[in-house]
C-alpha cells in the first residue's frame, strides 16, 4: 500500500507524464488508488484472520488503531476523489474549493501511513526477537532498524518532491483562455500575468515615442528652412 500510494501521489509531478492527457492521468491516479485500496482490504481480513486464528487480541495496540484510521480515511479520499475529480459531474467551485483539501488529505494519510509502518515493525522486533533479546542490537534488529530508517527517508523524498514548485506539473495549452475583460489569460501567473497585462500599455508607449520623433524631425525641418 505504501509504495502504491506513492506512486498515486507523485504520478502528475513526473516530467515524463506531463506530455500525456490530464484526464489519462486522471484515470491512472483513481486506477492506482483503486488497487491500493483492495490490497488495504485484503491485508486488514488476513490480520484478523490471523489473530483470531491464534486467539490474539484484535484492536489493542497503537499500530492497530492509527493503520485503522489510516485505511479508513483512505477509503473516503478515493471516493471524494471519485465523486469529484474524476466524474464530471460537480461543478468547478466545489473542485476548486476541496483540491486543497484532498491535496492535504493525501499527504496526511501517506505520512499516516508511514508512521503505521514504523510502529507496526517496531511491536513486531518487540514480541518475536526474544533470543537474543531486541534490546541487544541482533541483526535482526539492526536489520529492521536501518528499513525503518529507509521508509522515513523514502517518505521525506516523496514530501520534498510533492512540495516543490518546479515539479508541479505545467497548466495544460487549451486552458489558457483570454479573460473577456482583457485581464491576464487563465493559468498564467506571476510576471507572466503582467507581461500580458502591459502588453497594451507597451504598444501605445512605443506609438507616442514614434510620434514625438516626427514631430521633432518636422521642426527640425522648419527650424534649417527659416535659417536658409
Amino acid at each position: 500500500m505504501l509504495l502504491l500510494e506513492k506512486e498515486t501521489i507523485i504520478v502528475y509531478r513526473l516530467p515524463w507524464t506531463w506530455k500525456c492527457s490530464k484526464l489519462l492521468m486522471k484515470g491512472i491516479h483513481a486506477g492506482l488508488n483503486a488497487v491500493a485500496a483492495v490490497l488495504a482490504i485484503i491485508s486488514l481480513v488476513a490480520v484478523f484472520d490471523f489473530h483470531n486464528g491464534k486467539n490474539i487480541p484484535n484492536m489493542y495496540s497503537l499500530h492497530s488503531w492509527v493503520g485503522l484510521i489510516a485505511v479508513i480515511l483512505y477509503m473516503l479520499q478515493l471516493l471524494l476523489g471519485v465523486s469529484v475529480f474524476l466524474l464530471p459531474l460537480a461543478p468547478l467551485s466545489l473542485r476548486a474549493l476541496l483540491m486543497p483539501i484532498h491535496v492535504y488529505s493525501g499527504l496526511l494519510i501517506f505520512g499516516t501511513v508511514i508512521a503505521t509502518a514504523l510502529m507496526g515493525v517496531t511491536e513486531k522486533l518487540i514480541f518475536s526477537v526474544k533470543n537474543p533479546a531486541y534490546n541487544t542490537l541482533p541483526p535482526e534488529g539492526v536489520f529492521t532498524n536501518t528499513l525503518g530508517l529507509l521508509i522515513l527517508v523514502f517518505g521525506a523524498l516523496i514530501f520534498w518532491i510533492v512540495t516543490r514548485p518546479q515539479w508541479k506539473r505545467p497548466k495544460e495549452p487549451n486552458s489558457i483562455l483570454l479573460q473577456p475583460n482583457g485581464g491576464a489569460p487563465e493559468g498564467v501567473d506571476g510576471p507572466t500575468a503582467v507581461h500580458f497585462g502591459n502588453m497594451d500599455k507597451s504598444d501605445s508607449e512605443l506609438n507616442s515615442e514614434a510620434a514625438a520623433r516626427k514631430r521633432n524631425i518636422a521642426l527640425d525641418e522648419t527650424g534649417q528652412r527659416s535659417t536658409m
